[in-house]
């Protein structure tokens, strides 16, 4: 990832891969075809011109509701609590959109981290629809706190912010090794 290149084109890209490899994974595909690039591109596009919005989270509370009470990382009904995908000790707020369900061991794992540099630690990629959550908490702080024409080389080492810009995303894994949701 370029020091020069702008928070908004790092975080439209993933963003646009994520639109890419969801509709892979729900078209069971066990590789990307030409209609999953053109998904991208057109979403990639129209949010750079302006055209294009990414949702709301409400609608990722939807499916949260939908899902029941299970780990959002791995699945397991067991010893569950409410973790901040925005840790607290890094300014996440006590709100519905920052909080999921984790269980204690994956709530503990993770701790204070990012989530996106916990999952690397683990070396495993996350849920498509836990990644999309992340994704607008991110797009939502970067618009709120005037970031998005930053360059990633500026806010890399700042320690304030809830997420880390490094370990956005930019290469998504093929669909037949992604999972919508915790399995």
């Amino acid at each position: 990832m370029g020091k020069n290149k702008l928070v908004k084109d790092v975080l439209f890209w993933s963003y646009a891969n994520l639109a890419m490899a969801h509709t892979a994974v729900d078209n069971k595909q066990e590789k990307y075809e030409k209609f999953n690039y053109m998904i991208r591109s057109r979403l990639l596009k129209g949010l750079t011109e302006g055209s294009m919005n990414i949702k709301t989270l409400f609608d990722d509370e939807k499916i949260k509701l939908s899902l029941g009470n299970k780990c959002s990382y791995c699945g397991t009904t067991n010893n569950l609590a409410l973790d901040h995908i925005f840790p607290k000790k890094l300014g996440g707020e006590d709100s519905g959109d920052n909080l999921i369900y984790a269980c204690r061991s994956c709530n503990c794992s993770k701790g204070k981290k990012d989530l996106m540099e916990w999952m690397k630690y683990k070396d495993t990629f996350p849920p498509l629809m836990i990644l999309r959550r992340y994704l607008k908490l991110v797009v939502n702080y970067c618009i709120e706190n005037r970031l998005m024409e930053s360059t990633v080389g500026d806010i890399t080492n700042n320690k304030t912010l809830p997420f880390k810009i490094e370990y956005i995303p930019a290469i998504y894994p093929q669909p037949c090794k992604l999972k919508l949701v915790a399995e």
